[in-house]
């Protein structure tokens, strides 16, 4: 794997201290190779496995409570954190080819002439219904009524609401078959 250069660091102004060259040198030495060859292995993306494995190694960088622990338990969260970016990349809209845009693309959308027409229909058919009939037709599947507020708006008892309703629903039934809308 070639060496690449980390420029990041904690030092004042953005700079890596000698100190903290020295640490992540250290670091690269120790952990770089077998977790590009895992990346590899993961992706077959030489390429792509530079990246991960370097921004592993700045994050592992970053965590100085890793650093401490045993060099066995460092790999194995390093190799946890290079999978999750490999992860992360193969989800992302980049990996997907998906690309923003200026604008979002027209909808293609319907004329609306089918509603039209099926609204005539209806409309014509519930006109051939008797007042009494279309007046709980209407209440019910327009605008959703229940029994007890269709009895209350139109002051008749509950058993005459049902009975209107299934008349009526009957009636229209059979205007629709007369146009031709149902079997």
């Amino acid at each position: 794997m070639p060496r690449t250069r980390l420029d990041e660091g904690s030092g004042a102004g953005g700079r890596a201290t000698r100190r903290d060259a020295v640490r992540l040198e250290a670091l690269y030495d120790a952990h770089a190779a077998p977790l590009w060859r895992y990346v590899v292995h993961l992706t077959g993306d030489r390429a792509g496995a530079d990246d991960i494995v370097q921004e592993t190694l700045l994050r592992a960088w970053r965590t100085p409570k890793i650093l401490g622990e045993d060099p066995s338990t460092t790999r194995a969260w390093m190799f946890t954190v290079a999978r999750h970016l490999v992860i992360d990349e193969a989800r992302s809209a980049h990996r997907r080819r998906e690309v923003d845009v200026a604008e979002v693309p027209e909808r293609v959308a319907g004329d609306g002439t089918d509603a039209l027409f099926e609204a005539i229909l209806v409309e014509e058919a519930l006109a051939a219904l008797s007042a009494e009939h279309r007046a709980v037709v209407v209440r019910a599947y327009y605008r959703g009524l229940s029994v007890a507020e269709m009895a209350g708006e139109l002051e008749i008892p509950p058993g005459t609401v049902k009975s209107r309703l299934h008349y009526g629903l009957r009636a229209l039934r059979l205007a629709l078959q007369e146009k031709g809308v149902t079997r």
